[in-house]
This record gives C-alpha cells, sequence and structure tokens, in this order.
C-alpha cells in the first residue's frame, strides 16, 4: 500500500480513538461507542475504496483509470450504506449525532493530509 494512503487510514484511524476517548469522557459510554462506529464506518469504506481503485491498473489510459477510480467510489459508497445500516439494525441505542460525526471527522484527515503535501 502507498505510504500516503497508510498515513491517512492510520490518521483516520487515530482520530476516531480520541473522539471517541473524548465521547466518552464528557458525554457517557453509549456516545463514545457510537462515535467509533462512526469512524471506523469512514475507514472501512475509504480502505474498499483504495483496495479496488488501486487494484486495476490504468498506466497511461485515462479510460482504464477513469474506470478503476468510479469502481473504487461505488463500492466506498456501498460499503459506507451498508456500514449505516448495520449500526442502525444492529444498535438500538445509538447516539446519532456522535455517529455521524464520527464518521465525518474521518474527512478531515484528508484535508490534513493535502495541507501536509505543501
Amino acid at each position: 500500500m502507498h505510504p500516503q494512503v497508510s498515513w491517512i487510514l492510520s490518521r483516520q484511524v487515530a482520530l476516531a480513538i480520541v473522539l471517541a476517548i473524548v465521547a466518552g469522557v464528557v458525554v457517557n459510554v453509549n456516545a463514545a461507542v457510537s462515535t467509533i462506529a462512526g469512524g471506523f464506518i469512514g475507514v472501512v469504506a475509504n480502505l474498499g475504496y483504495v483496495l479496488r481503485a488501486m487494484r486495476i491498473s490504468g498506466g497511461d489510459n485515462p479510460v482504464k483509470v477513469y474506470q478503476a477510480q468510479a469502481a473504487g467510489e461505488g463500492l466506498k459508497f456501498l460499503l459506507t450504506l451498508m456500514g449505516f445500516a448495520l449500526v442502525f439494525l444492529g444498535y438500538k441505542g445509538v447516539a446519532v449525532l456522535p455517529l455521524f460525526l464520527g464518521y465525518v471527522s474521518t474527512f478531515v484527515i484528508y484535508w490534513v493530509a493535502l495541507l501536509k503535501q505543501r
């Protein structure tokens, strides 16, 4: 796996864990579990994207590169939907706001990665 991809995924996991600890201390254990669930939905979806998009080597062919990216995005969308469905169906005590905050927090790492590039 590309080092930058590993950096992004590891930081997403770390941020989700830190936010879950904060939610557990400030709110309660239910908020912590919901936060970590949301964070890991984002991480799993991003990992699925990377594994699917990077599997197809397009080289210099822009059509193949586009198809690889589209396939990765499709898988990411499917994994995100499945993750939220599993949480809402399987965890009746889910705290919705912490769940979505945990999920959205994974996007912050993309911005940090872009800033790191400069």
